[in-house]
């Protein structure tokens, strides 16, 4: 069975770091491609990310159900990437990664589009003791109730120039003599890169078999948090200590550093984050993923050297690291 015809998608979400590579891969496809977002001035240069004409941005608040309606309107296919990582005082997991999900399957069961991809993330548990992997099981069945043939993507860990992961830790060396091994630096990720996530993403959207499935990204290689931090400090030629900190102690500093959140800004690390890092964020054996879905998986060595060396003292032209 072929895949469907390109024609015109919705992206919410489509400004952010996998957002924006999903819209690349899309209008690579022929897609013309809708993005809807809270600001859309902060993403006119998606509009070069394609054709002239192809890239269209219109404001939409997903939590407005008459906006999510409106954003849709006309779409054949509709990918929602919408999510956070930790709350602020106006913007709550449960708003957006639960009601702001069922608003976008509702609205898209409603006017018939013919495929609903939902971004949910690896670990995603209606019971699981952190609120971000809670609502982000909740609206994996909120989707599912609403509209039954939705793709679902769990993707681990994601990497790229621009992530929030391994480009955290590595600022954190410039500045601080340690880094905290939370844990003990015991939790295991299996890292994929954006890239890839995005191009799984877009052949998903498309592919009638991927109809009602889920799919959990993960890439080659299974890594521990104290691997990951042991990897970023030889690619940036750092020499700093890695300092095991207790999960019921990192959860206290957590509460702390959760303060700037409440009034907007970006904390270091929030206690919901500790209590993610308790589990481990690994593809379960018998997921299908990448492979179903064609797309070879992205080593973290292949890609991260290429961003990492910015925090390296005299950045691109400070000498290389030593071959591990």
């Amino acid at each position: 069975m072929a895949d469907f015809a390109p024609g015109l998608v919705t992206v919410f979400g489509g400004s952010g770091f996998v957002g924006t590579q999903v819209v690349r891969a899309l209008a690579k496809r022929g897609w013309r491609v809708r993005v809807a977002v809270r600001k859309p001035a902060l993403a006119y240069e998606l509009r070069m990310a394609g054709d002239v004409g192809q890239i269209q941005t219109v404001r939409c608040d997903i939590t407005d159900k008459a906006a999510v309606a409106e954003a849709i309107k006309g779409a054949d296919a509709v990918i929602n990437l919408v999510g956070i990582l930790f709350e602020t005082g106006g913007r709550k997991f449960e708003a957006l990664h639960v009601q702001g999900a069922v608003n976008v399957a509702e609205a898209a069961k409603a006017a018939g589009v013919q495929r609903l991809t939902h971004m949910s993330a690896l670990g995603a548990d209606v019971n699981g003791k952190a609120a971000y992997a809670r609502t982000k099981g909740a609206a994996e069945a909120a989707v599912r109730a609403a509209f039954p043939g939705a793709v679902v993507i769990r993707p681990s860990v994601i990497f790229g120039s621009d992530d929030a992961f391994l480009n955290k830790f590595a600022a954190m060396a410039t500045w601080s003599p340690a880094l905290p091994l939370i844990g003990g630096g015991v939790t295991k990720f299996q890292p994929v890169y954006v890239g890839d996530v995005a191009e799984a993403v877009a052949r998903a959207t498309v592919a009638p078999e991927a109809e009602g499935k889920t799919f959990e990204l993960g890439g080659p290689s299974v890594w521990t948090f104290e691997d990951i931090l042991k990897f970023i400090l030889r690619e940036t030629n750092r020499d700093r200590f890695l300092v095991p900190v207790p999960f019921f102690a990192a959860r206290i500093l957590g509460s702390l550093a959760q303060i700037p959140a409440a009034i907007g800004l970006k904390p270091a690390l929030t206690k919901d984050q500790v209590l993610l890092l308790e589990s481990d964020n690994v593809v379960s054996p018998s997921a299908e993923g990448l492979a179903a879905l064609g797309v070879e998986p992205t080593g973290l060595e292949a890609i991260a050297p290429g961003y990492l060396f910015r925090y390296r003292v005299g950045g691109q032209y400070a000498e290389s690291p030593a071959a591990a």
